[in-house]
């Protein structure tokens, strides 16, 4: 065992005013399970970059392990991923690389297929495989189980559990609690490195932050009595100054610098009690930024007179085979169906299914058969569907309600550009709204300054989310929205959705969130 040792660690990037990391130093084992938590832009993704050397920083990062990074880029994806991985891991022995993917509960034949056909959680493994079978080597595994369905992400966990030597940042939390025993917390104005768990460092952390927030109230109010106190002294004071002036007192003259001497005590006293409790809140000031604050997020949907808005009878769902063939039918393929469900008004359904099913393709199915019928107030939804091949209704019935207005958060964020002004006049937010909500999401000032385009992929996602967010519609359609969303931001539209009426279909694969957020679960696993 060795350790990876961050001493004095400073990092902002060129342009910035703020600092990622301003002065931070600690120590991690190279035998721990390490989950890296925190919020979007506290600085998860840039710290694996600091450690395998790509900006420069004050400090310094001393380790004996070489650093590996997931995931890796893959160039000329047309190419046999057996070559590929050849290339990238040569030492690499075959019979090895069959053992770690049936480890991770998948066919080797994946090895002779073009790397561009395989599926996401295909890569995935295939990636972490490769990348653990090098010696000496400490992986930082960046988000892997961003568009990997439920079955993919248990497969992955069960696998990293067997592993050691690793830094893993997911936002997942079941995930997280299957394959780590160690978390590096980045903090708002710390980092700490404990041992446990995701649930034991989250149970942890709300008992110090409910324990610092009593504190805080505690010694907020003893300040004021000490304020208040200090104020009486300070009157006495004045009134045994104004003594030094005194008639006389049996004959006798006032002893003035007694006096004086008494009153500058008193007024001395009631400074001193008053900034020794003013360096104590001061020296918990530190500790209380700390404490993850989560505005509570609101949600004012609209009430269609319909109880049933979508309803769809032995659907079956396809796309144009993109060929001309004199047989009609050889020119669509289905993706998914027979699919049979009713979507009422207040409920909140999850399509569930692995990757590839059909999921995004029913939802986006939906959204196109309520343009056919008006058209949606929602500019967005016609860019995502012009971006992708429409889905075909191939047979069967698909309904939705007349009149329907849908909010629709969409997988995809690289579209997104411009400044949040730009943004805001474009869908016709309300500007007051929709900055306040990003606000709650852990925007900062400096954010909305910002080009889109320069945004993470968190910060991308929250942009769409405080969109539908701001939105009224009958129907929020959301395709895997927590991808890149932080933690706290989870149990924040937790939270959100859990006690709003609004009706919802969505993807999502996070257990933690369909577990709370869903009454009704539609499932594809066996097309329908």
């Amino acid at each position: 065992m060795s350790q990876i040792q961050v001493n004095h660690l400073t990092f902002h990037y060129d342009g910035s005013s703020e600092d990622i990391f301003d002065d931070v130093s600690f120590t991690i084992d190279t035998d721990w399970k390490l989950g890296l938590i925190g919020r979007n832009g506290r600085g998860k993704t840039t710290f694996l970059k600091l450690l395998m050397g790509l900006y420069e920083y004050r400090g310094t990062i001393s380790s004996s392990v070489e650093f590996e990074y997931f995931p890796f880029p893959v160039r000329e994806p047309g190419r046999l991923t057996m070559e590929l991985i050849g290339e990238m891991a040569p030492e690499l022995e075959e019979w090895k690389l069959f053992r770690e993917l049936n480890l991770l509960e998948t066919d080797a034949e994946v090895l002779y297929r073009p790397f561009e056909t395989l599926s996401n959680g295909e890569r995935t493994k295939i990636m972490l495989a490769a990348l653990f079978l090098k010696d000496h080597r400490f992986l930082l595994i960046d988000e892997p189980t961003n568009h990997l369905d439920r079955a993919a992400r248990a497969a992955v966990s069960r696998y990293l559990n067997r592993k050691s030597g690793f830094i893993l940042v997911s936002h997942d939390r079941a995930f997280l609690d299957v394959c780590i025993d160690h978390v590096l917390s980045l903090n708002r104005n710390t980092i700490e490195a404990v041992q446990g768990n995701f649930t034991s460092w989250w149970e942890n952390k709300e008992k110090r932050d409910a324990s610092q927030a009593q504190e805080n109230e505690r010694l907020k109010k003893e300040i004021g009595r000490l304020r208040e106190a200090a104020k009486r002294t300070e009157v006495w004071s004045e009134r045994v100054e104004k003594t030094k002036k005194g008639t006389r007192i049996g004959g006798l003259k006032p002893d003035r610098g007694a006096i004086g001497h008494k009153a500058a005590k008193m007024m001395k006293r009631a400074k001193s009690t008053e900034n020794r409790m003013l360096r104590a809140a001061k020296e918990r000031e530190g500790l209380l930024k700390d404490v993850e604050t989560a505005d509570t997020l609101k949600i004012l949907p609209l009430m269609h007179h319909k109880e049933v808005l979508v309803r769809l009878e032995q659907a079956v769902f396809g796309y144009e085979a993109g060929e001309e063939s004199a047989d009609p039918a050889a020119s669509f393929h289905s993706v998914c169906g027979p699919l049979s469900f009713e979507l009422r008004r207040g409920e909140k359904a999850v399509l569930d299914g692995r990757n590839g099913c059909g999921k995004s393709t029913v939802l986006k199915a939906v959204i196109g058969n309520s343009r056919q019928r008006e058209r949606i107030p929602e500019p967005e939804a016609e860019d995502i569907l012009e971006m992708t091949r429409r889905p075909c209704l191939l047979s069967g019935r698909l309904e939705t309600a007349s009149g329907l207005v849908i909010s629709y958060v969409s997988q995809d964020t690289s579209w997104l550009s411009g400044s949040i002004s730009e943004f805001t006049v474009r869908y016709g937010l309300d500007p007051i709204l929709f900055r306040a909500i990003l606000r709650k999401l852990d925007f900062s000032g400096e954010h909305f300054e910002k080009e889109m385009q320069y945004y993470s992929e968190g910060q991308k996602k929250k942009v769409l989310l405080a969109k539908s967010l701001c939105e009224k519609a009958h129907l929020y359609i959301w395709d895997e929205p927590l991808n890149y969303i932080d933690v706290f931001s989870r149990m924040q539209l937790e939270e959100l959705l859990s006690a709003s009426p609004l009706t919802m279909l969505f993807v999502e694969h996070d257990q933690a969130f369909t577990d709370r957020i869903a009454a009704k679960k539609i499932s594809l696993y066996n097309g329908g």
